[in-house]
């Protein structure tokens, strides 16, 4: 139980800070949020915090089936939970961001997720990097350099969870969901099969 809490806890607060970041240092602000909630539950659960990343470390072979449904679970309702507190004490944006091309959005959804799950995979999971001291450090700024130059295409979200978030508060339109969910679910796979391949012996 202690694993499923810890997810609900750090991706609450990764996409509180989500919901409340804003201006020139908002993706510093989100990456910053999610780099001390790795460090703080990355004993205990692992620390994804995404529901991608958490496939990813299902295809990779760290996790079990059962254990990755209920991570998942858990950081939908932390997202959810996440998301009723900022609309209750900010203002919910008047209209979503527009998305200018879907095809644009989706790639760099998909290119974010896979940077930020090839990143925990190679850092937080693989035998030869074991009990590191860097790896919330080098998450959360692979979301800083991926937020910061592909965010303006999509949102940034780069994270399911993060995605149902941003729609429940109307920062992203429901209607593109879909981007979030194919571009994020299909990045983290890719990673985890070139990990896969690239590392044939860690199993």
């Amino acid at each position: 139980m202690n694993k499923y809490i810890t997810e609900f806890i750090g991706t609450f607060f990764l996409v509180l800070a989500a919901g409340f970041a804003s201006g020139e240092h908002a993706v510093l602000i989100i990456a910053s949020a999610l780099m001390v909630m790795i460090y703080a539950g990355g004993h205990i659960s692992g620390a994804h915090y995404n529901p991608a990343v958490t496939l990813a470390v299902l295809i990779r072979g760290k996790i079990g089936m059962a254990d990755a449904l209920v991570y998942m679970v858990a950081q939908i309702v932390g997202a959810v939970a996440a998301a009723l507190i900022v609309g209750f004490l900010k203002d919910i944006p008047a209209e979503p961001i527009v998305l200018k091309d879907t095809t644009r959005a989706l790639t760099a959804e998909a290119i974010g997720t896979f940077a930020l799950a090839y990143v925990v995979l190679n850092v937080a999971t693989a035998k030869g990097t074991a009990g590191n001291s860097f790896y919330g450090l080098a998450i959360g700024f692979t979301v800083y350099f991926a937020g910061s130059l592909m965010g303006s295409l999509s949102g940034g979200a780069f994270n399911p969870a993060v995605a149902v978030g941003a729609s429940l508060i109307n920062a992203f339109a429901w209607s593109n969901i879909w981007i979030y969910l194919v571009g994020c679910f299909g990045g983290a796979a890719l990673a985890a099969l070139v990990f896969r391949f690239n590392n044939p012996d860690d199993k």
